[in-house]
């Protein structure tokens, strides 16, 4: 789901399904049909990959009382997840301690790659796929569900295998002392929606609130720094538990791939995203700075993603959505490569990856896979050319089902955070 929709679905959480009529539900299964046959996503599992995920789910238990022998026991350490209150998968957690010089951030990732490998089924599969594709009301998975609800949902009070990223940050620029990340069994202590989440933030006698407060300020200190650093924030509105976990999930994936980089020297599936040219950026400063109400600062124009953030902050509501339009117009797309050469542009990060979703993107799985094993498979080339495409073909095939939603009269995003009941006589 994009961040928009996220943050639009907690406003969402009262109001009921979307009705709509026997004849526009089947309009809109046909218009999906055509479009996965246009862009060749597949929607159906083969059996053999269903039968082969049923089987790798039973005796999760005692698969897990095997396991802790083998990883790292950090059951004890205070844990939760926080996802919108439609997330279909809880794959990520969070653990954080201030210590007296540094602060230690857990980043939890369910470890997929137990259940997936490279001899699997469901390996082969998730290649095919190469990402879960989120239309409105509609989602093709990547990988069978049935192990985003049990063995890779991170649940609350339920042991679960998972990889973590144990960062410890120096207090004063979140620098990174030290990068652990190693196999681990962990068990969450809740799982919070983010409107729970900001009500944590707020009242000083609820579970978790000093260590949501206490993650909460460090993920501030990283958001601002990160701005400073000039990456580029198109979305500056940002609710409090949104900023929490796009902090923490940059700061496992930079710490992953820095690692993987720098301590190994090994290739991996890294998120390149080139920047535009100076003519290109001038041409959407001028649009931005053409738009009614809206000034550029002065001092701010020779860094383009410094100029745009400080205009995003000081701009009226109502522009927002021109101002991200025009930036997005110039920039090229980012693509999966083996090199991380040329950096992350739109993040002003020199190296960057992915590797928080293991559920929905064949990158993260294939980062989980070298992480642990050291070794990169022979295609790897291939595989970043077919993430980089089946990502494009995801992303224009939401757009046209959109389109296709605002066609027949329906309101894609109250459809994508409500769903749809189909009903005799619809209102």
């Amino acid at each position: 789901m994009s961040d928009d929709a996220q943050a639009q679905a907690g406003t969402a959480e009262g109001q009921g399904p979307v009705e709509i009529s026997e004849e526009v539900a089947r309009h809109l299964e046909n218009k999906r049909e055509d479009l996965f046959e246009k862009f060749e996503i597949r929607d159906e599992f083969p059996e053999a990959v269903l039968e082969e995920a049923r089987e790798r789910t039973e005796g999760v238990q005692a698969e897990i009382e095997d396991e802790v022998d083998e990883r790292e026991d950090l059951r004890e350490l205070t844990t939760w997840t926080t996802d919108p209150i439609d997330a279909q998968d809880f794959d990520d957690a969070l653990s954080i301690e201030e210590r007296e010089d540094e602060y230690v951030l857990w980043v939890h990732i369910a470890d997929v790659t137990h259940y997936v490998h490279p001899d699997s089924e469901m390996w082969e599969e998730a290649v095919e796929r190469a990402n879960t594709v989120y239309l409105p009301g509609y989602t093709i998975h990547m990988l069978p569900p049935v192990l985003a609800e049990t063995v890779c949902s991170l649940v609350p009070n339920e042991d679960r295998l998972a990889h973590t990223v144990e960062m410890h940050l120096d207090k004063e620029n979140l620098g990174y002392e030290n990068i652990e990340i190693y196999k681990s069994v962990i068990q969450s202590d809740e799982r919070l929606t983010y409107t729970q989440a900001e009500n944590r933030l707020e009242d000083p006698d609820a579970p978790l609130h000093e260590e949501n407060v206490l993650v909460h300020e460090v993920a501030d200190q990283m958001h601002e720094q990160r701005k400073e650093d000039g990456s580029l924030v198109l979305n500056p509105a940002r609710d409090r538990a949104h900023t929490i976990i796009e902090e923490c999930m940059l700061k496992a994936n930079k710490a992953v791939t820095h690692e993987l980089m720098w301590s190994r020297g090994v290739e991996a599936m890294y998120r390149v995203h080139p920047q535009p040219s100076p003519d290109e950026w001038s041409e959407a400063l001028r649009e931005i700075q053409d738009l009614e109400g809206v000034s550029i600062p002065g001092d701010k124009w020779d860094d383009p993603r410094k100029a745009v953030n400080a205009t995003l902050e000081e701009a009226p509501g109502r522009q927002l959505d021109k101002i991200q339009w025009a930036v997005m117009k110039v920039m090229p797309r980012a693509k999966y490569m083996n090199d991380p050469f040329g950096g992350h542009h739109a993040l002003n990060f020199e190296i960057y990856g992915h590797f928080t979703s293991p559920i929905r993107r064949l990158s993260d799985l294939i980062n989980h896979w070298i992480v642990y094993q050291n070794d990169v498979p022979e295609n790897l080339i291939e595989l970043c050319d077919r993430a980089s495409d089946k990502q494009k073909d995801a992303e224009q095939c939401e757009r046209e089902y959109k389109q296709f939603l605002q066609e027949v009269g329906l309101d894609p995003a109250a459809v994508n955070n409500r769903g749809i009941e189909v009903v005799d006589d619809p209102e």
